[in-house]
């Protein structure tokens, strides 16, 4: 039998590390559970890991503070992070260090699933960033102007509030540019809407 794809799993929640350990066991794969980024890497350094799974809130280092770490480094390996409600900017910013995904709590496990499994497809680098700029551009181009400028506001992390005062709108309008964007792109959550428009290089 074919030895399982490790996927290392970071979170300083122990109810959760158990709970993802079981989700990748019964899936086919192989959970190694660490409760903080310095002990993940003090101990799993020496193998360039498959897969990383880290929460993006925790004590001592964070996940963009990973993310950062594992790029000096030199390892590329994907890494996926989890972030509770109103980390989306956080998540953001992870991207853009590096992070292949971020998944938002509470996530469906098909999803994470789909992330990880994803994210260990092999594929020629340069093709495929290609590939998904055209794609995620295709996405955004029936977007107005004005949808357009509150979705640089969220990909800048700012608030309804604060979108609405600078584009001189009210926040109720805000969010109904918001609606517009999940409905024109096809996004299922603000996460996947991000992840888009960081794929379209906006």
């Amino acid at each position: 039998m074919a030895d399982k794809t490790v996927i290392h799993v970071i979170d300083d929640d122990a109810a959760m590390r158990d709970s993802l350990a079981f989700l990748l066991d019964v899936n086919g794969f192989q959970a190694e559970v660490f409760e903080s980024a310095n002990t993940f890497i003090a101990k799993a350094m020496n193998n360039a890991p498959a897969c990383v799974v880290s929460d993006i809130r925790m004590p001592g280092m964070n996940g963009i503070e990973l993310v950062r770490k594992l790029k000096t480094d030199g390892i590329s390996c994907p890494v996926i992070l989890i972030t509770g409600h109103g980390d989306v900017a956080l998540a953001v910013e992870a991207m853009k260090a590096g992070a292949v995904d971020f998944i938002e709590k509470p996530f469906d496990d098909g999803i994470l699933l789909g992330a990880i499994r994803s994210a260990l497809e092999s594929r020629p680098e340069s093709q495929g960033d290609s590939a998904a700029r055209t794609e995620a551009q295709a996405r955004l181009a029936e977007l107005s102007p004005r949808e357009r400028d509150v979705l640089q506001g969220l990909v800048a992390g700012k608030i309804n509030k604060v979108i609405a005062h600078e584009l001189s709108i009210s926040p109720r309008t805000v969010e109904v540019y918001r609606a517009n964007l999940m409905a024109k792109t096809g996004a299922r959550s603000v996460s996947e809407l991000m992840r888009i428009a960081l794929a379209a290089g906006l």
